[in-house]
């Protein structure tokens, strides 16, 4: 594989920073103060602490007997990132940069939000430590994600519903980037997602590089090597590209994204800028992203983050698609076998893993990662299933 310049914001080919002036000169100065801390004893200390005292990691890497025994074939192994204070993964990197936020004085922290776990990660810190929060969410998942807008605003949060275009989650990062070229002064954009322009998808992995750093040592310590493959969903990919981090350099180690199929950006996007960044896009033949759809709100995205973008070109990750059929099946599966109810986004992952273990013998060793707990969505999944 190539050398990635991260340093300049560089997966391969993708990534950048294509964005207005006044925009580039606010995220040239996050990126300078994201180099400048990263490294820094005493921000990771403070990092680690809180992580550990708030957050509640390390998290298990749970053995999914029942559902193993069930499917007949590699072991499952489940990284348990829904036991994390607020409910999924998104707490992880929303601790590093509010604590990132707080060191370069922002007065005010914006962000945008699909399935709303990450604006509730976004709303609780700034509670925390006493921010003002503006979350920014499509009016379509304002009401599918009811409870978690409820949340956000009990926490402090301002909710914007955001009408324009589908009412999604591409809309909700469309006005916080707006927003954000009108307040940079006094605002920091708190992203969600492994996307963006530079130095966002480079600050997402490394915070959530967690996730990899302690499911590597768990499955040593359990199983004393490395799993055979680690199997993540995939949207704008921040669980995802955690998941993977400390497995890119493994090459015995498979990576596996699971997408929604109506919003398959890995499997059947083109190289395009969205959002400030290149990556891979699913565009209609004028060169528009196209609508997409998924029951899993976090995961209604045309595009995807420029390092998994390049992890497709170069083939060391691949990607999968799974339908809403597929996913439903396999949210009750894991509730019943294992007493772990998923977040919709997760059991797209689940979804493969039910096709792909039986195919694979028993001494071989699967990673799951369980983004996120399913609270959010079983109203959802109920009438749904009710409709069926």
């Amino acid at each position: 594989m190539s050398k990635v310049s991260v340093e300049e914001g560089y997966f391969g080919q993708f990534g950048g920073s294509f964005v207005p002036p006044e925009m580039k000169k606010a995220l040239d100065y996050i990126a300078e103060q994201f180099n400048k801390y990263k490294d820094d004893p005493e921000f990771n200390e403070e990092f680690k602490y809180h992580l550990k005292e708030y957050v509640g990691r390390e998290n298990p890497l749970t053995y999914a007997s029942h559902l193993t025994e069930q499917l007949g074939g590699a072991k499952i192994y489940l990284k348990r990132e829904d036991l994390n204070h607020t409910g999924s993964h998104k707490i992880n990197n929303v601790m590093g940069q509010i604590l990132l936020a707080k060191k370069m004085g922002a007065k005010r922290v914006i962000a945008e939000t699909g399935a709303g776990q990450h604006g509730v990660a976004t709303a609780t810190v700034c509670a925390m430590f006493g921010i003002e929060c503006v979350i920014y969410m499509g009016a379509e998942d304002t009401r599918r994600q009811a409870l978690n807008v409820f949340r956000m605003e009990l926490l402090g949060a301002k909710v914007v519903a955001v009408d324009k275009g589908q009412g999604r989650l591409k809309d909700a990062v469309d006005e916080a980037l707006n927003d954000l070229v009108e307040n940079y002064e006094n605002t920091f954009y708190l992203l969600g997602s492994a996307v963006g322009p530079h130095p966002y998808p480079t600050m997402v992995k490394h915070f959530h590089s967690v996730i990899s750093e302690e499911s590597k040592r768990q499955i040593l310590e359990k199983e004393g090597r490395l799993p055979d493959a680690v199997i993540a969903c995939v949207g704008g990919g921040s669980n995802a590209i955690g998941a993977f981090a400390h497995y890119i350099d493994e090459p015995s180690v498979r990576l596996i994204g699971v997408e929604p199929d109506q919003a398959a950006a890995l499997t059947k996007g083109k190289p395009a800028v969205i959002h400030g960044f290149k990556c891979l896009v699913l565009m209609d033949e004028e060169g528009n992203p196209l609508p997409t759809y998924s029951i899993a709100a976090g995961l209604d995205y045309p595009g995807i983050g420029p390092e998994h973008s390049y992890l497709q070109e170069s083939g060391r990750a691949e990607y999968y698609t799974v339908t809403n059929e597929e996913v439903l099946a396999a949210f009750q599966t894991l509730s019943r076998t294992e007493g772990i109810i998923p977040a919709l986004e997760s059991a797209h992952a689940v979804a493969h893993a039910v096709k792909l273990a039986p195919t694979l013998s028993k001494d071989q060793i699967l990673i799951l990662n369980i983004s996120g707990r399913g609270d959010k969505d079983v109203e959802q999944v109920f009438d749904m299933l009710k409709d069926q």
